[in-house]
């Protein structure tokens, strides 16, 4: 068995492959022969040493990853539902940067059909993500007007379906001409290119009473503004600071970091009463003792998928072993949908 283990935070030459003892199912679990991983801009910072969850729950060294597919390869005792060889797509909470890894029975599904594996391996995190924002936070009614931050990456793309089928009214924010067609096909109402034109003049357009719902994980690039062009009654979501990371060139820009601090805004109750407004934030990776929660999440967005209501993410494919390409460009900020490791 292999995996990547990151013996201590640092740029991409800290991503090293390891050879492990192969693992064996305990009790009510299932070992998976990994072929598709996806890779999420938490495992960059993870690989930082910036991510909070990862030291709270796991400590260095580590091995990130926090989705997989493959096929079933052995059962622990207690598991019946599942056959030898079954294709199924898997929650990890970390480790699941690894060729075989078992798994507790309840964090592992079956593949929508038609997905591929690295479609599966795409699904997960950034759909659950998207589904907890918009589901268990923002609840934004038939007609409400939505707009998505980042929008063609991996949870941006979630975002977009998921708010199309609760009836809202989609406008995506991207920032390159070649992310715009892609985000349309998701179901967009409106695209704003912000390489292009000006995002909040743009945003004003296309929604003169403000947003309803605003959903922002840039962090101090735009929280300030997302607040601003709220409607009376709006939500802000909050869940990510990338622009905190970006041309960080691996490693972290620690006076950027500093100053995007100091101008992250901070919101006073006594504003939010006067305005009507709020502000709501979560990190996903604090979640995963919430099992039943995230078991009834996926078993919704996974019937959604068999009946093609949602469509599977865009992904680009990598070797296991180009792990430090995979992060480098998803860092760059360039890339669109998700980005997923391949295991031959």
């Amino acid at each position: 068995m292999r995996r990547i283990v990151i013996q201590r935070p640092g740029s991409y030459e800290r991503l090293q492959v390891a050879e492990g003892p192969e693992p064996v199912p305990a009790v009510g679990e299932v070992l998976i022969e990994v072929k598709a991983i996806g890779v999420n801009f938490a495992d960059c910072i993870t690989r930082m040493g910036l991510y909070a969850s990862a030291k709270a729950y796991v400590g260095y060294p580590i091995t990130p990853g926090f989705e997989v597919a493959g096929h079933v390869a052995a059962l622990g005792e207690g598991v019946t539902d599942l056959a030898l060889g079954t294709p199924v797509l898997a929650l990890t909470l970390f480790g699941g940067y690894a060729t075989r890894i078992t798994l507790p029975r309840q964090q592992v599904f079956a593949i929508p059909r038609g997905w591929s594996m690295a479609q599966a391996a795409a699904m997960p995190t950034a759909f659950l993500t998207a589904w907890f924002a918009l589901n268990e936070l923002a609840h934004p009614r038939p007609g409400a007007k939505v707009l998505v931050h980042s929008a063609a990456g991996g949870v941006g793309g979630a975002l977009v379906q998921l708010a199309r089928i609760r009836g809202c009214e989609v406008v995506g924010v991207v920032g390159a001409r070649h992310k715009v067609d892609a985000l349309r096909a998701l179901g967009a109402a409106a695209v704003i290119d912000k390489s292009s034109e000006p995002l909040w003049s743009a945003a004003r357009r296309l929604a003169p009473d403000g947003f309803d719902v605003v959903l922002d994980a840039n962090g101090a690039a735009t929280l300030g503004e997302s607040y601003r062009h709220l409607a009376p009654g709006g939500k802000l979501v909050v869940y990510g600071f990338h622009s905190m990371f970006r041309k960080a060139a691996g490693r972290p820009p620690w006076l950027k970091l500093a100053w995007d601090f100091l101008r992250t805004p901070r919101f006073s109750p006594l504003r939010l009463t006067s305005d009507n407004r709020s502000v709501l934030g979560f990190n996903l990776s604090f979640l995963g003792h919430r099992t039943e929660l995230l078991r009834t999440a996926m078993t919704e967005l996974l019937a959604w998928a068999e009946a093609g209501h949602i469509q599977p993410l865009a992904t680009t494919e990598y070797p296991f072993d180009a792990v430090a390409q995979a992060h480098r460009d998803l860092e760059s900020g360039q890339t669109v949908g998700k980005l997923v490791l391949r295991v031959e």
